[in-house]
């Protein structure tokens, strides 16, 4: 059974859903994603010698800030009153890519998927932006959600991580 598209009313317009009939509960989510770089770029980072400053510090404040603007940049998200909103990263020399993690929770009536995920996105946007007057050709990707708890579906774990 396909699961119900609910973004869309009977006449097939976009719509925000209604969510006033939903009990508050803890929600949580964890979303992840990777950039790749180069040699440059990676001393750059972890010597703190990028030309705009602390590119992990920068990046962290963007992400956190993402995650509250989330219904400004996708539309049917709803306006949301975070209790967490956290960026972590994992650095890896060795590979040349920089991880970020995001973790959002609240207690409400909808979940913080997209808050997530979008906290994520701009994160790594951010590092991009810091760091692509060393180099352009650096990757974005990888992004997705990790886990999520809360609301009648759940717990949900991502099988691939």
């Amino acid at each position: 059974m396909e699961p119900k598209m609910n973004h869309f009313d009977e006449n097939g317009n976009a719509v925000m859903v209604d969510v006033s009939g939903k009990a508050p509960t803890q929600r949580m989510a964890i979303a992840r994603g990777t950039i790749q770089v180069n040699d440059a770029v990676m001393r750059a980072v972890v010597d703190h010698t990028v030309a705009k400053g602390d590119v992990l510090g920068v990046a962290r404040v963007a992400g956190i800030m993402a995650t509250k603007r989330t219904p400004d940049l996708i539309p049917m998200c709803h306006p949301l009153m975070l209790n967490k909103a956290a960026i972590d990263f994992q650095v890896d020399p060795d590979r040349n890519t920089i991880t970020a993690q995001c973790t959002v929770k609240l207690t409400g009536l909808t979940g913080v998927e997209m808050e997530a995920l979008t906290g994520v996105s701009v994160a790594l946007l951010t590092v991009y932006d810091m760091c692509k007057a060393i180099d352009k050709s650096m990757t974005i990707g990888d992004i997705h959600l990790v886990r999520k708890e809360g609301g009648k579906s759940g717990v949900f774990v991502n099988e691939r991580d």
